[in-house]
């Protein structure tokens, strides 16, 4: 049985995409939506933290829950996040096209970066088209010794969702770059950059839980429609 905090996260935040409260606004108070669902604030707090986490609302001491311009999607920096679990926590209206997969070179860079002279690299690249526009270009590669070359129906889903249960391999850590680029020429092919001079490019590479180095990514992004965000604490030195 579903857990009553989601189920309560699961209606606000349709209630929040329907424009029940628009962007700015400020959502009941926690006593409010306690007597609405029938729930404790507890119970209550924890929907609101996971509005909070997915970018629905910005909590305000003394003022409350305002509601955030959902135009612009939060896409996590620090974590390891597959689009399907980022799609499936935003309830976003999404398809992804799988428009090329095969072998590099051996010659090429990311080949080089990711393998020895024995191992073969596979490639895949993905759009992600949102609310009917193409926004976002995936480009994975993985070495062969690792993952193997996998079909469309599985790149159209979710390669980490294979890896770890099909493959049973643990994801753990990732070093990331984030660079802003003039977009190439397969950006302009391939998604809607009509009046934009910039892509947000994100650069992966992605270990196992043995420090195997197994894939490097870039996403890129169209400006316009992502924030990107991260957790920091303050170390003292």
């Amino acid at each position: 049985m579903k857990k009553k905090y989601l189920t309560i996260y699961e209606d606000l935040a349709e209630k929040i995409q329907s424009n029940v409260w628009p962007t700015a606004s400020l959502l009941p108070s926690e006593n409010e939506l306690a007597e609405m669902y029938d729930a404790s604030r507890e119970t209550i707090r924890k929907a609101l933290q996971l509005l909070s986490n997915n970018g629905y609302i910005q909590k305000i001491r003394g003022k409350g829950s305002v509601v955030l311009d959902l135009n612009k999607l939060s896409f996590p920096v620090s974590g390891i996040v597959s689009f399907k679990e980022l799609n499936d926590n935003l309830n976003l209206k999404s398809r992804t096209i799988v428009e090329d997969i095969g072998y590099m070179d051996r010659d090429d860079d990311v080949s080089e970066m990711l393998g020895s002279e024995d191992d073969r690299i596979w490639h895949v690249s993905r759009v992600r088209k949102i609310a009917g526009e193409r926004i976002i270009l995936d480009k994975d590669y993985f070495t062969e010794q690792f993952v193997p070359k996998l079909p469309v129906e599985v790149c159209e889903t979710s390669i980490y969702q294979y890896i770890e249960r099909e493959l049973g391999l643990s994801i753990s850590f990732a070093q990331k770059e984030i660079v802003v680029e003039e977009p190439s020429t397969e950006d302009k092919e391939l998604l809607d950059l009509e009046g934009f001079s910039n892509i947000v490019v994100i650069k992966s590479q992605v270990y196992l839980e043995d420090t195997s180095l197994f894939q490097y990514s870039e996403s890129r992004h169209r400006p316009d429609k992502f924030r990107f965000v991260d957790f920091a604490r303050r170390v003292k030195i």
